[in-house]
């Protein structure tokens, strides 16, 4: 079950391009913002960090046009900061957003801050996530909705599954929470989205990717084909008409245009290590790594957790689930002894279940389709919940004699005449 004390992770919107530059008085500050600028969400963003704090910051713009944001360190008055920003307003841009990073907690201080028109004042030492929200609220508008959640499934070698369970985990997700959905199947030649959802589209993911000058949101609403009330699938073609060749930042766009139209977008990306598929991995808001109970699958998920680590030094670890558990007559690896070697808790273990996987395949429909209350349906249904932080409310104990109550009522009465 989805453990109630686990608090969702922030919805921070990704920082566009921007050209971001701080200046700093102690090393602390300067390694904060360093990590901050490793982040996938400062992906676009140009950083540069340099010492010196206000004053530094002062000097380097008297003759130089100023970036969109300034980040500046200071160390109370011993730095004369109201000072500094006095001159430094002088010398910045119209549209200049600047940051404080102060080591005083004074709330006089801050709305001094606030007055010559600081964006914000963070207090050191300062988390890479606050000063990263920080800048992301810079640049989204009030009252325009949230950005939407990026959910990528992938498997770590392949026959493990996991495209079955992306189709089965944005179905739940659309049918049990009630959220609009999206499952974009990324695998372009090969891809089983349309089969599993008994789908046929005349369009799909190529469309945008082949052509990305012709990408805007009426394009992408064009390409999705309406599964459900609440699920959209965004297929595959599945021919070998062409070669699939893809640039790092093939699905940029489109991960973009999907996030701002939809809550929750669920990506299946296919068994491979290119540039593009590293690139939606480690963009991705949560990452569901697929593995099966043997050794290859062991020693393929420590080497992608690893990998994805350095990119995603700030998000949750991925979460892995392990799949076709206690196959009939096969040796396999314990699921605690999955979980101890790769460090981690496993958010699932699927069980084998070849009759009701098989059928739910043939005919097009998700697991719960063919049998609601499987084991299976409710571990997708408890996963679904889990990760996007919203655990479902636990079943009340109802009581059997309640459609009785009116006719019990009606027989006391008759007995008491």
């Amino acid at each position: 079950m989805p453990d109630p004390s686990e608090t969702p992770e922030r919805m921070i919107a990704p920082v566009p391009r921007i050209t971001i530059q701080a200046y700093c008085e102690t090393p602390e500050a300067a390694a904060a913002v360093e990590s901050a600028g490793a982040d996938r969400r400062l992906q676009k963003a140009h950083l540069k960090v340099q010492m010196g704090g206000a004053a530094a910051a002062v000097e380097a713009y008297r003759n130089a046009p100023t970036p969109n944001v300034i980040l500046i360190e200071t160390q109370g008055s011993r730095t004369k900061p109201l000072e500094y920003l006095d001159q430094l307003a002088e010398v910045c841009d119209e549209g200049t957003r600047v940051i404080v990073i102060g080591h005083v907690n004074d709330v006089g201080l801050y709305r001094q801050f606030i007055q010559r028109g600081v964006s914000d004042y963070l207090i050191a030492p300062v988390d890479p996530l606050d000063l990263i929200a920080s800048i992301s609220d810079l640049f989204s508008a009030p009252g325009v909705k949230p950005v939407g959640r990026t959910v990528a499934v992938c498997g770590v070698r392949g026959g493990v599954g996991a495209s079955t369970i992306a189709h089965n985990l944005a179905w739940t997700v659309a049918r049990s929470q009630k959220l609009q959905t999206v499952i974009a199947d990324l695998d372009i030649a090969f891809g089983t989205a349309s089969l599993n959802f008994n789908q046929d589209p005349p369009q799909g993911i190529a469309e945008a990717v082949f052509a990305p000058e012709r990408l805007d949101s009426a394009l992408v609403e064009r390409l999705l084909s309406k599964c459900s009330d609440h699920l959209s699938l965004l297929s595959a073609p599945a021919t070998l008409d062409r070669t699939i060749d893809l640039a790092e930042p093939a699905f940029d766009g489109l991960i973009e245009h999907l996030r701002a139209a939809v809550p929750c977008i669920v990506l299946d990306v296919p068994h491979l290590w290119s540039a593009w598929s590293r690139r939606v991995l480690t963009g991705a808001d949560e990452l569901v790594v697929v593995a099966g109970p043997d050794l290859a699958s062991l020693r393929n998920a420590k080497n992608l957790l690893t990998a994805l680590q350095h990119g995603r030094p700030n998000d949750r670890a991925p979460r892995v689930v392990l799949n076709g558990i206690g196959l009939p007559k096969r040796p396999e690896i314990g699921a605690a002894e999955f979980a101890k070697a790769l460090d981690t808790t496993l958010a699932a273990t699927i069980p084998f279940e070849p009759a009701l996987f098989g059928t739910a395949a043939n005919n097009g429909q998700m697991i719960a389709e063919v049998q609601a209350g499987s084991k299976v349906a409710e571990i997708f249904s408890e996963l679904s919940a889990t990760i996007l932080g919203r655990p479902e409310p636990r079943r009340t104990r109802t009581n059997l004699l309640e459609p009785l109550q009116p006719l019990l009522a009606k027989l006391a009465r008759r007995k008491a005449s």
